[in-house]
């Protein structure tokens, strides 16, 4: 491109020769350019005519010439080389120029697209690397799980037994309290006393006879414990009027088929 922008500097203008010729070829061309107008404003049809037909004879005509135009061979307008030479260097250089434009214009996407292309790996390392932080830290905890598993669930049911422990401590407290206040065990009685008196069919509570407080603590463990037979079976240890009430109140059921057999009624 400098050296043939350096070409065109030395020999800007032309010779006297060429440019006369040039001159005389562009007179030529103007003198038939103004002779082709004539002919055409003195071709032209009446303002009278049909609209339509004026249109269809300009089409014809139009199609006429582009037959012409289709023949004719392209000839060059100067036959001198050294206007040639020159107006090819134009063209040239006008060329170079829209190129240059269209280089610039290919560069400055190329940087863009180069400066977008750097975020994206950024971006795509980064996330890469989040990537296998996370699958890291869920192999890590899986093992860990794996580890853990069987000691949680230990340690997850202690808890629960120690709670329900408690829970059942608190609960036979506030059972012994509620007997002791409107429940209170029989006042016991001497020997000599039980001899004077006559016997009645009600058996007198003894010593060795389980108390309410116990009975429903028996109750209580047998559900927990056994719950597909929560019955437990009554003998001499357990004082009958205490049954009864128990039976009474709702506190307990007797089995269908024994009356010796009791269970904890259900309350859920």
């Amino acid at each position: 491109m400098a050296e043939l922008e350096a070409g065109v500097a030395a020999k800007e203008a032309l010779s006297e020769t060429a440019l006369n010729e040039l001159m005389e070829q562009c007179e030529e061309q103007f003198t038939q350019l103004e002779k082709l107008q004539n002919e055409i404003i003195l071709s032209e049809p009446d303002a009278c005519e049909n609209p339509q037909d004026q249109a269809a004879n300009r089409l014809m005509a139009t199609e006429a010439e582009l037959k012409q135009w289709l023949k004719v061979e392209p000839k060059l307008l100067a036959s001198n080389s050294e206007v040639l030479l020159e107006a090819g260097k134009e063209e040239m250089l006008k060329l170079c120029s829209e190129l240059e434009m269209v280089l610039s214009c290919q560069e400055a996407k190329r940087d863009k697209l180069k400066e977008t292309k750097e975020l994206e790996q950024k971006w795509l390392e980064e996330k890469t690397q989040v990537l296998i932080a996370a699958k890291n830290h869920f192999e890590r905890m899986q093992m860990e799980k794996g580890k853990a598993s069987e000691h949680s669930i230990l340690l997850d049911t202690k808890a629960q037994i120690q709670k329900m422990n408690v829970y059942q401590q608190r609960l036979m407290e506030c059972l012994s309290d509620v007997l002791e206040k409107h429940v209170p065990l029989p006042q016991y009685e001497s020997s000599t006393k039980k001899k004077k008196k006559k016997k009645s069919n009600t058996q007198e509570f003894d010593k060795d006879m389980i108390s309410l407080n116990e009975i429903l603590e028996l109750l209580m463990n047998k559900a927990l414990n056994t719950p597909h037979d929560p019955y437990m079976t009554i003998d001499n240890t357990f004082w009958p009027p205490y049954i009864e009430l128990l039976l009474r109140y709702g506190i307990a059921v007797r089995h269908r088929e024994s009356n010796f057999k009791i269970r904890l009624e259900t309350f859920f």
